[in-house]
């Protein structure tokens, strides 16, 4: 790779900790902000998105990251990249609906669609489930806002139970009116509400996406939606490889070919492997003075589940982080690289692992920063949702 722009670990880290607003000094002042650095916060896990925005937030609370979802409604679930839930700033809204989103949805479609012939039914699968989303659409509209059991309730067809790998030892069941909404929700047709209960709840209100945000989410084409999100994506976690962007996004080659080739990105070698970064983003930052930093993010949390190679800031410690389906479990941070694990305990302590030896200064500040974690979490306990739980979480949990 001789001739080509070299960036090593430190000035990626750097980036990563500056970017991420997690070093001293780069702290968002609020969660749209923190979103929006991080293009996507992950929601498969609802506790994942408070924790991460607060882990990058100086002085807000539960309440600050609340009032973004549902009152000043800057941030939208949406099932996209990766057939994953993501929390997004709304106006990526259009470019994550039109380069991930859709595809995402006709692929449940069709599965949905497997589901429906299998289970028996109906004979003429599309029409009998192009009907149930209008009436599934009709209802929630006449609601306002709504449970999938009330949406259920509008039609006896939404209530019809499929039977999920029949058969298998992991055999389940599943109402229709579930699998419609997950639907009609990767289309951009409707939006998660306000959760049942608190802020870690799993159970949420439904409301049609024109009643949630005045004009649905605008059109836009395929094309430039990608080339938009993967803009955005090389500026958060660039510079990066190929492997890393496809990956994120759950493109195909193609697709991934096509966003670059309308960006053109300047090829960079890292530390022996090929990358790209955008070509006004090779200024470095690493020369810049910077103090000492330690962060506590939770399972799930974007910054760790960013890119697929990992070794720059995972070192060897994978396989006691990371569940064996690619989830990553809480972990701890210093300087831009991962050192540990914690988790919460019963009684609410906040319980670390050092996977390295960081120093005495260092631990002090994680002890720190676990006991202020202990604090703000105060009743709430977390518990493995979307993931199984990693070696290092199933030790400190003994």
């Amino acid at each position: 790779m001789a001739g080509v722009v070299r960036i090593g670990v430190a000035e990626r880290r750097a980036r990563l900790g500056r970017r991420h607003r997690l070093a001293a000094g780069a702290q968002a002042v609020d969660p749209l902000e923190v979103a929006s650095s991080l293009v996507a916060l992950h929601g498969s896990d609802p506790s994942t998105v408070y924790l991460s925005s607060l882990a990058r937030m100086d002085g807000s609370d539960v309440a600050a990251v609340e009032r973004a979802l549902y009152e000043d409604r800057t941030l939208l679930r949406l099932l996209c990249m990766r057939r994953t839930v993501f929390v997004i700033p709304t106006e990526l809204a259009p470019a994550v609906l039109a380069a991930s989103a859709r595809t995402v949805a006709a692929q449940q479609r069709r599965l949905l669609h497997g589901m429906l012939a299998e289970n028996g039914v109906t004979a003429d699968v599309e029409s009998w489930l192009a009907e149930v989303e209008r009436v599934a659409l009709d209802a929630l509209a006449e609601l306002g806002e709504a449970t999938a059991n009330e949406i259920g309730a509008a039609d006896p067809r939404l209530r019809a139970e499929l039977v999920l790998a029949r058969g298998k030892n992991y055999e389940g069941r599943q109402r229709v009116v579930s699998r419609v909404l997950l639907v009609l929700a990767a289309q951009g047709l409707i939006v998660r509400g306000r959760p049942l209960g608190g802020w870690t709840s799993t159970q949420f209100r439904w409301s049609v996406t024109d009643r949630w945000r005045p004009g649905g989410i605008p059109e836009m084409s395929t094309v430039d939606a990608e080339a938009e999100l993967a803009r955005h994506w090389l500026g958060a976690f660039g510079p990066a490889t190929v492997d890393d962007l496809r990956w994120w996004t759950g493109w195909t080659a193609t697709q991934t070919k096509r966003a670059l080739g309308r960006l053109d990105p300047v090829e960079v070698d890292l530390d022996g492997a090929p990358g790209i970064v955008l070509p006004d983003d090779l200024e470095p930052v690493s020369g810049r003075p910077a103090e000492p930093w330690v962060a506590l993010l939770p399972a799930l949390d974007p910054t760790p589940m960013g890119w697929q190679r990992r070794e720059f800031y995972l070192g060897e410690h994978a396989g006691r982080l990371f569940d064996t389906t690619g989830n990553v479990s809480p972990t701890v941070w210093l300087d831009g690289r991962v050192v540990g694990g914690w988790a919460q305990r019963k009684d609410g302590e906040v319980a670390f692992r050092l996977l390295e030896d960081v120093g005495s200064d260092a631990v002090t500040a994680i002890k720190r920063s676990a006991a202020a974690l202990a604090e703000r979490l105060g009743d709430v306990r977390l518990t493995a949702r979307a993931r199984r739980p990693s070696p290092v979480e199933r030790e400190l949990l003994a």
